[in-house]
């Protein structure tokens, strides 16, 4: 037996809902957007990336190992929204210049959980 559309029974509405307004109110396009204007945008120089991680890595063990050489502000493992896991690279927040500079130079090319890892500075464009 074929489908049809014709015989199927229209959605019934909502209780209290009046007019058929969309569920969600979007917003415009330019107060929607997760890019910055470059004047909004300050980057002190204390922002790391972080390649090369191994998949068993978590956010605690990133904070341990760059805390070493210096206070962490935030870290930021990057993971598949799907599985969960991680997609092997993250950023690092440092409090100071002082302590990502020795970051990089320390810990770029160091061994973290079997793997060879790299560190660098996040330059703004």
């Amino acid at each position: 037996m074929p489908y049809s559309r014709q015989r199927r029974s229209p959605s019934p509405e909502s209780p209290g809902r009046g007019n058929r307004r969309s569920r969600s109110l979007s917003l415009t396009r330019s107060r929607r957007s997760r890019s910055r204007s470059p004047e909004d945008v300050v980057n002190p120089g204390n922002n790391l990336y972080v390649t090369g991680l191994s998949t068993r890595v978590t956010t605690d063990d990133l904070e341990k190992f760059f805390g070493k050489e210096g206070k962490v502000l935030e870290c930021h493992l990057v993971t598949d929204p799907r599985t969960r896991e991680s997609r092997g690279f993250g950023f690092v927040t440092m409090e100071t210049l002082e302590d990502a500079e020795r970051c990089v130079k320390h810990l770029n090319r160091a061994v973290l959980e079997g793997r060879l890892i790299t560190v660098e500075k996040v330059w703004s464009v």
